[in-house]
C-alpha cells in the first residue's frame, strides 16, 4: 500500500475535508495559498494528502480564529517553508502580538475607571476651575518639564492663555483629568504609545460605563482568541519540527 512522507496512507481531498471541517474547494484553496505543506502527486496525477495536511488545516482554523485569516495564512506559509528556529518564532510573535492587545485594553479601561471616578466628583467647570502647569506639576508630583513632554506626546492638551509676558498654559478640568490619568498610567508602568491610545480613547468616549463594557468585551475576545492560539500550540509545533526529525 502506498504511504505518504509522514509514513501514513495516502488521503483524498474529500478525506481531507471531511476530516478537517472544510470543504473540498476550500481545501484546494488554502493549498493554492500555501496553507499546506507541499502536497505529494500520484503517478497519475491525483493529490495525495496525509495526517500532516489535516492537522495543517486544523491548526490554521485556530490561527485564523486567533490572529484573522490574513496574518494566519502569511504565519502557515512560513511555518511551511522556513527552518524550526524562524517557525518557533513567528508563533512566538503571535503570542506577544496578543498580549499587547491585551495590554492596550488594560491601560484604556484602567484610564476609563479613573475618569468615571473624576467625572462622580467633578462639578460644573469654570474658570476657577483650571491650574497652572506650576500647580497641577505640584498636585501630581512631578516636574513642569514632564507635564511639557506629556502634552508634546499628545497626552495632555491645555489652554493657552495671553498674558503680559506672552503665553501661558492653563489646564482647564478636561486637561486636568488627562493628566492625572497620564500619570496613573504612567505609575504603572505603561509606555507612551499605550497612554496615548488611553487618552485619546477616553478623549472620544460618550458614556463611559457603556465604553467599559466595550472593553470587557474586548478583553473576553482576546482571552477567547489566546485559547485559540494554545489550541493551535500542538499542531503548530509539528509543522514547524515533523515527528523523527533531530
Amino acid at each position: 500500500m502506498a504511504q505518504t512522507a509522514d509514513g501514513g496512507p495516502p488521503l483524498t481531498t474529500a478525506a481531507v475535508a471531511a476530516a478537517s471541517g472544510y470543504s473540498v474547494q476550500q481545501v484546494r484553496d488554502l493549498e493554492a495559498v500555501g496553507v499546506l505543506p507541499e502536497v505529494e502527486r500520484a503517478p497519475n496525477g491525483y493529490r495525495q494528502f496525509s495526517a500532516t495536511h489535516v492537522r495543517a488545516l486544523r491548526a490554521y482554523r485556530q490561527l485564523a480564529y486567533a490572529v484573522g485569516p490574513v496574518e494566519a495564512r502569511r504565519t502557515m506559509r512560513r511555518l511551511n517553508r522556513h527552518p524550526p528556529e524562524l517557525g518557533a518564532a513567528t508563533a512566538g510573535a503571535l503570542h506577544v502580538r496578543l498580549h499587547d492587545e491585551r495590554a492596550q485594553a488594560l491601560a484604556a479601561r484602567h484610564a476609563l475607571e479613573a475618569v468615571r471616578a473624576e467625572a462622580a466628583t467633578d462639578a460644573e467647570p469654570g474658570t476657577a476651575d483650571s491650574m497652572t502647569i506650576t500647580e497641577l506639576s505640584q498636585a501630581l508630583g512631578v516636574k513642569a518639564s514632564t507635564l511639557r513632554f506629556w502634552e508634546k506626546s499628545g497626552l495632555v492638551a491645555p489652554d493657552r492663555i495671553t498674558t503680559r509676558a506672552g503665553t501661558a498654559r492653563r489646564y482647564p478640568l478636561p486637561a486636568i483629568r488627562e493628566a492625572r490619568v497620564t500619570a496613573a498610567l504612567r505609575a504603572g508602568g505603561y509606555r507612551i504609545p499605550d497612554v496615548r491610545r488611553a487618552v485619546t480613547a477616553v478623549r472620544e468616549l460618550g458614556d463611559v460605563s457603556h465604553s467599559l463594557a466595550a472593553l470587557d468585551t474586548r478583553l473576553e475576545d482576546i482571552a477567547a482568541r489566546t485559547l485559540a492560539l494554545l489550541r493551535a500550540g500542538t499542531l503548530l509545533a509539528g509543522i514547524i519540527e515533523p515527528a523523527g526529525e533531530d
